[in-house]
């Protein structure tokens, strides 16, 4: 006989037989390794810093072109006998820089340049190899969060094309009258480490805050303030490129004075150079009074985007700003010194590192603007 029940009485199904609600696409989103994700892409964006320093490094020591073959597999063993050693000083002896620049090289000398070079390849080799554990780690675990596997292949596809890269321009350095490799490919390989490195920063940065948070800040996007952020990013990325050109004919060690260079305002003889247009990536004084401009004109645009993001109504996206600014300010005064003290290596380099935090800063901002964090209504 059914027993009466209580009007207080609870009726609901038992606790083992209720069935939980799906979560919607926002839940889906959340769901995921997203902070071992993030480690995971700390680790490669600590690698990618590493390998442009190093990249660097190997330019000033005219290293670039001491391995003349591109062997993605078994270029890994460097040369294991005195036989093999010698064959990789033959080839290297076959260039025109060598008998330009090096000719007074030994055996022993050689091996200084040819290991900052397979040290930088080798890099490569180890960050492509780090990318894969991690995507198929991930993958094979179903632990990639919805919407973010498309992202993670990216980088992995965009570092293959950066090894490519990276040969077609060592290739251009064989051959022909050339003792160096061409700039604008210096240039190529340089900007496109620095849009993985920020891709990679952008990632990370996403995937500190959870994606039901990213959502709600989407709402409060300041449009015209991201607007300027990326313009900003772009900006720097010109001159970014522009530098590397600089870098390729070391044009950063012509006219060690500032503000004039020989002189003038600008440089004599800056179009010189026949077809004329070459001057733009050969001639070192037009390439390095490009580069001051260009400087200047960032400069210029950092304070126009210091000013508005100083309006904006979240003190966090006031603090990116500004912080972003200070970066390009040091940059700008470093540059002049290391154009004054004539490009030294160990200047160059923090230069360059400086760069990639100038970078990372103004990506910061750019997010900040994007997605505001919550703030109360005092403002913290």
């Amino acid at each position: 006989m059914r027993q009466k029940r209580s009007i207080f009485q609870e009726v609901d199904t038992p606790e083992a037989g209720r069935v939980k609600p799906a979560g919607g696409m926002i839940d889906a989103g959340r769901r995921g390794a997203r902070r071992g994700i993030r480690l995971w892409l700390m680790v490669l964006f600590a690698l990618v810093v590493v390998m442009i320093a190093v990249g660097g490094l190997t330019r000033l020591t005219d290293s670039g072109l001491s391995i003349t073959e591109w062997r993605p597999l078994t270029g890994a063993l460097p040369p294991l006998n005195a036989a093999d050693w010698q064959a990789e000083f033959e080839r290297y002896q076959a260039i025109p820089q060598f008998s330009a620049q090096h000719s007074w090289m030994g055996l022993e000398d050689f091996k200084v340049i040819y290991w900052w070079e397979w040290g930088h390849r080798q890099l490569g080799r180890v960050i492509g190899l780090v990318w894969a554990i991690g995507f198929f780690g991930f993958l094979a675990a179903r632990q990639i969060p919805a919407g973010w596997t498309g992202r993670l292949l990216l980088l992995g596809v965009l570092g293959g094309l950066q090894g490519a890269v990276g040969w077609w321009m060592v290739h251009s350095g064989l051959g022909g009258d050339r003792t160096a490799v061409a700039s604008y490919r210096l240039a190529t390989h340089l900007g496109l480490a620095f849009v993985i490195l920020g891709f990679i920063a952008w990632y990370m940065m996403l995937l500190a805050r959870p994606e039901r948070e990213l959502m709600q800040a989407r709402r409060a996007r300041e449009a015209r303030l991201f607007g300027i952020g990326t313009g900003w990013l772009h900006f720097a990325f010109l001159q970014i490129l522009i530098g590397a050109l600089v870098a390729g004919i070391d044009a950063g060690r012509s006219y060690a004075e500032w503000p004039l260079m020989g002189g003038g305002l600008w440089p004599p003889q800056m179009m010189v150079i026949e077809p004329w247009w070459r001057n733009f990536f050969e001639n070192a004084g037009t390439v390095q009074f490009i580069h001051r401009m260009t400087g200047y004109a960032l400069l210029a645009f950092s304070v126009m985007a210091l000013l508005r993001g100083r309006r904006s109504a979240y003190v966090a996206t006031r603090s990116a700003f500004t912080v972003a600014f200070a970066a390009v300010l040091a940059q700008v005064v470093l540059g002049i010194v290391t154009v004054l003290l004539a490009a030294p290596w160990h200047v160059a380099i923090l230069h360059q590192f400086l760069a990639v935090i100038v970078w990372v800063l103004i990506l910061r901002a750019r997010l900040h603007a994007g997605y505001p964090p919550a703030q109360s209504v005092r403002g913290t």
